[in-house]
């Protein structure tokens, strides 16, 4: 199936409303195409961030369908796969998501703790100081990452964390 037939996929699977699993599974067969987004030519699937207090997510795209959730977590991540016009459809780390307005959604780069106490280390070596521990279902600031290692804000602390443990990044992801 080409990139435009998997995402059409995805698109009437949103129009119809199928449940969510439904059609994250079919946006996890479109990142096997190493798609770009229609509209922004960005990689899909790709991680961005909640820019807004509070922000719905939709069962279609557009103000005329329905609400499926609302998140009130300003800098949650949230993972893009698919765009259709001005919005994006969105997934979160329990699969759960919806189609989002694109000035809801930020480029700055965050990430959920997944481990219990995650240590914040001076350098990106275990053997290095510890300079605070995050708790799980922490979300912290990702200034920079290597395969194995970001570096992480988190409460007023900066400090480097291993990747594994983090929700908001694809496997063996880098930037900086």
């Amino acid at each position: 199936m080409t990139r435009t037939g998997v995402l059409t996929v995805i698109f009437l699977l949103a129009f119809i409303g199928l449940p969510d699993e439904a059609v994250s599974q079919s946006a996890a067969e479109a990142s096997v195409a190493d798609s770009v987004g229609p509209v922004t030519g960005f990689p899909l699937p790709r991680f961005v961030s909640m820019k807004a207090d509070e922000a719905r997510a939709r069962r279609g795209p557009s103000v005329h369908h329905r609400i499926d959730w609302v998140y009130t977590r300003q800098g949650m991540p949230m993972m893009v796969v698919a765009e259709h016009g001005h919005w994006r459809r969105v997934v979160d780390r329990d699969g759960a998501g919806g189609w989002m307005h694109y000035t809801l959604l930020s480029g700055e780069r965050t990430a959920i703790v997944e481990a219990d106490r995650l240590p914040l280390y001076q350098r990106p070596d275990t053997a290095s100081p510890v300079r605070a521990e995050a708790e799980a279902g922490v979300i912290g600031r990702l200034r920079e990452c290597t395969p194995d290692w970001c570096l992480m804000e988190v409460g007023g602390y900066r400090g480097w964390v291993e990747a594994r443990a983090l929700w908001g990044l694809m496997p063996g992801e880098s930037f900086d």
